[in-house]
């Protein structure tokens, strides 16, 4: 599961992990098979060194595809040649990729076996590609051109015709909906939602032919949507709601270095200036609170901010997280660069005396943790190892009159009041009994299936994060369950398993993925497991799981075993206020074909009579 909310605002630096170029006017190339090296201009690719590693130093052109080939056909037909690409990125309606590699001998082999080769009656032509350009140096470039270099980012933004004063910029960025009545918001998103019902409706008529006569029924009941869509939930709360953000620290929009808060704007669009969370709406006076006691800590240390740019400094983000319980908790990550473990020693140390002793004893942070990030290829933040400076290990959230432990990594709904009514709608969906056994995919820190427990014989959890499978089983405990089993891994490894082992004709789903949906194989093991008959999907993304929801309906084949499943209700919660984002439930139901054929036959008796 994740935060789909705007107020995520990690960026990526420079593409160093191999992102392909997505505009051609960032590339130029060099004729052809391998002969001679790509020339740079230092003053825009001034992120390429080589103590550190970026596979856009190692990428090709590969031209002259054949039509209708895909990302999966490309990586089958490289790896057919014994070649590992790094990133594959198509375009011109694929007919020619962008493709990195690991290093160099990878990269020559490439060029030496793909150019001249013919695929599907096509010669391939491949040529070196510069990489990808820096956005932040391009736009250095520009601002010297235009005269604009060297003033702070909002007076950038006044020679843009901007005139708008940083606090409101960032309420745009990251609230983009702040200045439109609430009625006004939620009824954007219901219409948002009616769009996603009324694709899917096509996409069902269009793979699976059987079931036209039952949306064609419905469809004029439900403005040809594939099913009926209840009212949206608003939040409880629409101000102040997030238990948890992400800054970042960089220099401020009005020039003031060691500025911790939100991003003015993306990257790749050239800005790396923050402006501070102070008025930001959906932001908690406890997190405001946090980062303003923060930000006066690393401004009197002598260590400099991190720059994507340079991959110079130290100071990178700062993630808070606040409960009702009015505990927080801290997590800044640290660039260690070339300090001796000494120095980082002496850091952690005055960071500890600060929040307990000094200044930021009032702050209230209750949980303070200290992550180091590396120079090279960043692992998921997951995986980054958090080491406790100060206070307790973990906060504790309450929720429907549960207790939950969360972790630094943990993953769990930023909007507390918000998920109550997500969950409360979901447990009434399902239509649980005691002999109901509940399989919870994705679930974080057990919230969902812990929350429904002690309605069911049993709940099987299934969460990548191993932090959050420890939160999730001390939760059971902490809440007096022993009906609750949690299982660490990926949904497409165990998920297949589990299902085919349970037996039970009253199984039920319940699946809350990241917002890319849930893994192909995930949806496969649903759909032949034929004893499941009842799954609730919840989305934060509807329009990214659109595939998922085409495949839990289309007809059986070769590929796809099983009866399909059919949408019957849907609904959505507003857990962003001031966002464009929100959560959406469906419930799908097993087609029962025998049932479907026995109506379809009185129906023609009833036509022809």
């Amino acid at each position: 599961m994740e935060d789909c909310s705007s107020s995520h605002v990690t960026e990526a630096a420079p593409p160093k992990e191999g992102e392909a170029a997505d505009a051609l006017s960032d590339n130029t190339y060099v004729s052809t098979a391998g002969e001679g090296e790509v020339t740079l201009d230092t003053s825009i690719y001034g992120y390429i060194k080589q103590d550190l590693f970026t596979s856009e130093i190692f990428k090709v052109e590969i031209r002259n595809l054949p039509k209708f080939i895909g990302f999966n056909d490309l990586k089958k037909f490289l790896a057919k040649h014994g070649l590992n690409p790094h990133k594959i990125k198509l375009f011109g309606k694929h007919t020619f990729a962008f493709v990195t590699f690991k290093n160099e001998e990878e990269r020559n082999k490439a060029v030496k076996m793909v150019h001249g080769m013919q695929w599907k009656g096509q010669v391939l032509s491949v040529k070196l590609a510069k990489p990808k350009a820096d956005p932040i140096q391009r736009k250095r470039k520009q601002e010297e051109a235009e005269g604009l270099l060297g003033q702070p980012p909002s007076k950038q933004a006044e020679g843009n015709d901007k005139e708008e004063p940083p606090s409101v910029q960032i309420a745009n960025v990251v609230t983009p909906l702040w200045n439109v009545p609430y009625e006004q918001q939620l009824k954007r998103k219901e219409e948002d939602v009616v769009a996603v019902l009324q694709r899917l409706a096509k996409e069902i008529a269009s793979t699976n032919r059987a079931m036209v006569p039952w949306l064609f029924e419905g469809k004029g009941k439900q403005n040809r949507m594939c099913c009926p869509l209840e009212a949206i939930c608003p939040s409880p709360t629409q101000t102040e709601y997030r238990n948890k953000c992400e800054f970042l620290i960089s220099v401020g929009a009005d020039g003031e270095d060691k500025t911790i808060g939100f991003r003015l704007g993306k990257y790749k669009g050239g800005s790396c200036a923050v402006v501070g969370p102070a008025e930001v709406c959906h932001v908690s006076a406890e997190a405001k609170k946090v980062v303003h006691a923060f930000q006066k800590f690393i401004r009197s240390t002598p260590y400099t901010v991190y720059s994507p740019e340079m991959y110079e400094g130290h100071w990178k983000q700062l993630t808070v997280r606040t409960t009702r319980t009015k505990q927080a908790m801290a997590i800044v990550f640290f660039n260690p660069q070339k300090l001796r473990e000494t120095e980082l020693g002496a850091l952690k140390n005055s960071m500890k005396e600060y929040f307990s002793e000094g200044e930021g004893k009032d702050s209230g942070i209750t949980s303070l943790y200290f992550v180091r990030e590396g120079q090279r290829k960043s692992p998921n933040v997951e995986d980054l190892p958090c080491e406790l400076v100060a206070g307790d290990s973990w906060i504790h959230e309450e929720l429907l009159g549960l207790t939950f432990r969360i972790s630094p990594h943990s993953f769990f709904q930023v909007n507390t009041a918000g998920a109550e009514v997500l969950y409360s709608a979901v447990g009434e969906w399902a239509q649980l009994d005691q002999d109901s056994i509940v399989l919870d995919v994705c679930c974080g820190t057990g919230t969902i299936g812990i929350s429904l427990a002690k309605r069911v014989k049993k709940v099987i959890g299934i969460e990548l994060c191993q932090e959050a499978v420890e939160d999730a089983k001390v939760n059971a405990k902490l809440n007096g369950l022993s009906n609750v089993e949690f299982h660490c891994g990926k949904a497409e490894d165990l998920f297949p398993n589990i299902l085919s082992a349970l037996v039970s004709p009253k199984v039920t789903a319940i699946v809350d993925p990241p917002r890319a949906g849930l893994h192909s194989k995930v949806i496969l093991a649903i759909r032949r497991a034929e004893h499941l008959k009842r799954l609730i999907y919840v989305a934060c993304n509807a329009k990214a799981a659109m595939n998922n929801f085409i495949d839990l309906c289309r007809s059986p084949s070769n590929r796809v075993h099983g009866a399909p499943f059919q949408p019957v209700r849907a609904i959505a919660v507003d857990m962003f206020p001031q966002t464009t984002h929100f959560e959406m439930v469906m419930l799908f139901e097993r087609v029962d074909y025998n049932s479907q054929q026995q109506m379809n036959n009185q129906k023609e008796a009833l036509s022809s009579s």
